[in-house]
C-alpha cells in the first residue's frame, strides 16, 4: 500500500494557554483527503535541550538523582538541561554536566535528537555522549545539591528495573550510548 504522506494545510493556529515554558496552542488542520480536525501541540520555549551521558570510564557513566515535580518524587536521571541563548548543543552539554556532576568532557558526541511524542509536543532533546572527564565543578541553578550516582553498563539491567529510574530519554540515551561505545 502506497502513502503519499501529504501534509496537512494549517487554517489557523490559536494559543489557548501559556506560561514561561510551555505554549498551549490550538491547530485547524484540513488533510488531504478533505477531513478536518483540531489538534493541540504543546509547544516549548526556548532553544532545546540536552541530555547528557558522562563516561566517567569506560564502564562507569554519572547519573543524577534530583526532584522531579511532575511525579513528586526524587528519582535517577543523566544530567540535563535547557540550551541557553547563543549557545550551541555541545557548549550546554560541558555546561550542564560542570553544573550538575562536576566534570568537563574533552570530547562530546551527539548520539541522535529525539522527540517526546511528536503528535503533541514540539519540544526536542538532543542526547550526548560525553568522554575524558576532568574534575570541574560549575555552580548551577539547582535548588538543592544533586546526588551523583555512578552506575556501570555491565550493570544495566538491575538500573532499568529500579522504581526511581524511569525518564525515557535517560533510557534510550543509555542504549544509544552502550550501541555506540561497543562499535567504536
Amino acid at each position: 500500500m502506497s502513502m503519499k504522506n501529504t501534509k496537512p494545510s494549517i487554517h489557523k493556529v490559536t494559543t489557548t494557554a501559556s506560561s514561561h515554558i510551555f505554549q498551549i496552542e490550538a491547530i485547524d488542520l484540513e488533510f488531504s483527503n478533505g477531513e478536518k480536525r483540531q489538534y493541540e501541540r504543546l509547544v516549548s520555549r526556548g532553544y532545546g535541550a540536552v541530555l547528557i551521558v558522562p563516561m566517567l570510564d569506560d564502564d562507569t557513566f554519572l547519573l543524577i538523582r534530583e526532584y522531579s515535580v511532575g511525579k513528586e518524587c526524587y528519582e535517577l536521571a543523566l544530567p540535563k538541561g535547557k540550551i541557553e541563548q547563543d549557545e550551541d548543543i555541545f557548549h550546554a552539554a560541558n555546561r550542564e554536566i560542570m553544573e550538575e556532576v562536576g566534570y568537563k568532557a574533552e570530547n562530546l558526541h551527539l548520539l541522535k535528537t529525539i522527540s517526546l511524542a511528536p503528535t503533541y509536543m514540539s519540544h526536542q532533546t538532543d542526547l550526548i555522549l560525553a568522554t575524558d572527564l576532568s574534575d570541574h565543578r560549575e555552580d548551577g541553578d539547582e535548588p538543592e545539591e544533586l546526588e551523583i550516582v555512578p552506575w556501570k553498563f555491565s550493570q544495566l539491567d538491575d538500573l532499568l528495573i529500579r522504581d526511581d529510574f524511569t525518564e525515557a530519554r535517560s533510557i534510550a540515551a543509555l542504549f544509544l550510548a552502550r550501541e555506540y561505545l561497543n562499535n567504536d
